[in-house]
């Protein structure tokens, strides 16, 4: 069985509440009408009546079966402005602005997540990821002992990779560009717990490069070498249960008997199943040579670091993207 199909049986367990933010969108239609269907969660739609029927017509759906609410009409606006001023007091809002700001469907959304209306937000389809993740940084923030957000790609295998995992997760691929070695922690960190949540497995967390353990020397190097150090120290003095290793490179990371010949000592042993990239650039190329090169399922990019559980969708997704994500959402409010 996929990662997907087991997510998806976890997901029917639940009564989780969803939130889709953009009802304009016939896939996103589409995607929540088969979600109440299947029983994965409740899900409310945000968007106008013209835009929710005109949608609805354009995918097919008859009948509703999810709730609807108009963002720029809700009651709900007055409270909502309410609490986004106590939210960003530090920034002296007006109460006249934060009303104008919760007609926003990416921030009314958030806010609907962040009063516990609903357990989690999908969002993306037409937005971009940065409007997606500035609307939930402003509302909600980001996860205790994490500064920096970011985002992860949840790899569904054809076939088990050398070290035996049928799922692997790549980060950082769609939020930060060029993180420094404090921002690689919270990536780490943040990105074993997605690992752990959606598989049931142990995270092995790899910081990957083009050298193993000292091969090579670079100022390039120096972040990630940091990056694992400072990852280890934290590991250890929270008592989390990860492995981790670094600098290492692919194969060593990902091939057992690489690594016995590379490093030997590694802990990781050529098993890893969580590969932390050294920048944006590496991580977003290497996703998606795999993607188109091998036959490989992707799901992302999964936001992560985050007060609640929010997820951002690449604006060419399917329907069955977003019910995929919708599921993965549901198995992260779990």
């Amino acid at each position: 069985m996929s990662i997907l199909n087991t997510i998806i049986e976890r997901a029917k367990t639940t009564a989780a509440k969803l939130v889709f933010a953009e009802g304009q969108d016939p896939r996103v239609i589409q995607a929540a009408h088969k979600i109440v269907n299947d029983g994965i969660a409740q899900i409310t739609v945000l968007g106008t009546e013209s835009e929710i029927t005109q949608a609805c017509l354009l995918a097919g759906v008859d009948a509703c079966n999810f709730d609807v609410i108009d963002p720029l009409s809700s009651p709900l606006i007055a409270d909502f402005a309410r609490n986004f001023c106590e939210v960003r007091k530090a920034k002296g809002i007006t109460i006249d602005a934060a009303t104008d700001i919760m007609k926003n469907r990416l921030y009314f959304a958030s806010m609907m997540c962040h009063q516990g209306l609903v357990d989690g937000v999908v969002a993306g389809s037409v937005a971009s990821t940065s409007d997606v993740l500035r609307a939930s940084l402003q509302v909600i923030g980001t996860s205790k002992g994490i500064k920096t957000a970011s985002s992860s790609m949840l790899l569904d295998l054809a076939s088990p990779s050398p070290g035996g995992y049928s799922s692997l997760l790549f980060a950082d691929c769609a939020v930060n560009p060029n993180p420094d070695a404090e921002q690689l922690v919270d990536i780490a960190i943040a990105s074993a717990n997605t690992y752990a949540t959606l598989t049931g497995e142990k995270p092995k967390v790899g910081f990957l490069s083009f050298a193993t353990h000292g091969s090579a020397q670079h100022e390039s190097l120096d972040k990630i070498r940091l990056a694992a150090a400072l990852t280890l120290l934290k590991v250890k003095a929270e008592g989390l249960d990860i492995i981790v290793d670094g600098e290492i490179q692919a194969d060593a990371a990902l091939v057992p008997s690489i690594s016995a010949r590379k490093c030997p000592d590694s802990a990781l042993k050529g098993e890893t199943n969580v590969l932390i990239f050294p920048d944006l650039n590496s991580g977003n190329i290497s996703y998606k040579l795999v993607q188109r090169l091998a036959d490989i399922s992707v799901y992302g990019p999964l936001l992560q670091g985050l007060g609640k559980p929010i997820n951002d969708l690449s604006r060419g997704c399917s329907t069955d993207d977003i019910y995929g994500v919708a599921a993965i959402t549901v198995c992260q409010v779990i």
